[in-house]
């Protein structure tokens, strides 16, 4: 006999709990959209309706002539600059964090529980990762536009100590989630801990710990725009004046510029797979 869509072998056995959660979900983010005022008739206003019809019928064409694709190019390379300068020393500060914070390289974890210091060592580092990350890169642009005051440095610096507390968090996790059999035999026959992670522990997680630093480097590209809006140059910056202004074929030709760099970003962390595999 033919199988049906009512047959037991074709029924889903998670079917009724999917559905109830589904459910749940639904009752539990309706009173959390009322709390938000969440309305999204207010986008079939007629008003705004033709509001976002003048400025969208401004986005073709992009605006291309000379001395704006000229301004453009300048700040997209200052945004680009922003974003690596800021990645850079966030890796600075992420490799001996990441490094201090897992047990995967200790010693005193081969052959017995970590001894009291080293985790707390190891403990301390990772309540200062999740500090350096709980403040959004925005809230630290701010306080080092007041004190450096307004340019690429406050984002430069902003991007460094969020991202610093990112990656250092998240090298740590995928170090601590590879095998650990390579490293703690290097460990137990005498190699140290440079060794053990050169040898033991990076030609395992080195595809995954570079795809998540080009990853965290096109977000640092979207950070530096969004920090332009408080100051700190770039693309932001261009793209502020621009919507202040109305003017709609400047920001498409901006928004275009934004696809363009994370296409870049996704075809560089391809190609750094491909070249480490």
């Amino acid at each position: 006999m033919p199988l049906t869509a009512a047959s037991p072998a074709l029924r889903d056995p998670a079917w009724s709990r999917r559905v109830a959660l589904l459910l749940a979900a639904a009752v539990l983010a309706w009173p959390l959209l009322v709390w938000t005022e969440f309305n999204p008739a207010t986008l079939a206003d007629a008003r705004s309706l033709r509001a976002t019809w003048r400025f969208v019928a401004d986005f073709v064409p992009p605006r291309h002539d000379l001395p704006f694709l000229a301004e453009l190019l300048r700040e997209t390379w200052r945004t680009v600059a922003i974003a690596t300068a800021g990645l850079a020393l966030a890796w600075l500060v992420a490799v001996p964090f990441a490094l201090l914070s897992t047990s995967r390289l200790s010693l005193s974890a081969v052959a017995a529980p970590m001894a009291w210091l080293p985790a707390l060592v190891r403990q301390g580092v990772r309540w200062l990762l999740v500090l350096l990350r709980s403040i959004p890169e925005l809230v630290w642009a701010l306080v080092f536009v007041r004190v450096v005051g307004l340019g690429p440095t406050a984002g430069v610096l902003a991007i460094a100590i969020t991202y610093g507390g990112m990656l250092g968090k998240v090298y740590a996790d995928i170090l601590e989630s590879s095998d650990p059999a390579p490293t703690q035999a290097l460990l137990r026959n005498g190699s140290g801990r440079l060794q053990a992670l050169l040898f033991g522990a990076l030609p395992e997680c080195a595809n995954e710990l570079v795809s998540y630093t080009v990853y965290r480097w096109e977000c640092a590209i979207r950070s530096s725009v969004v920090l332009g809006f408080v100051g700190a140059g770039g693309l932001g910056q261009l793209l502020d004046s621009a919507a202040k202004m109305f003017a709609g074929s400047e920001v498409s030709a901006i928004l275009l510029v934004f696809v363009g760099l994370v296409w870049l970003s996704d075809r560089a962390s391809a190609l750094l797979r491909k070249v480490m595999a």
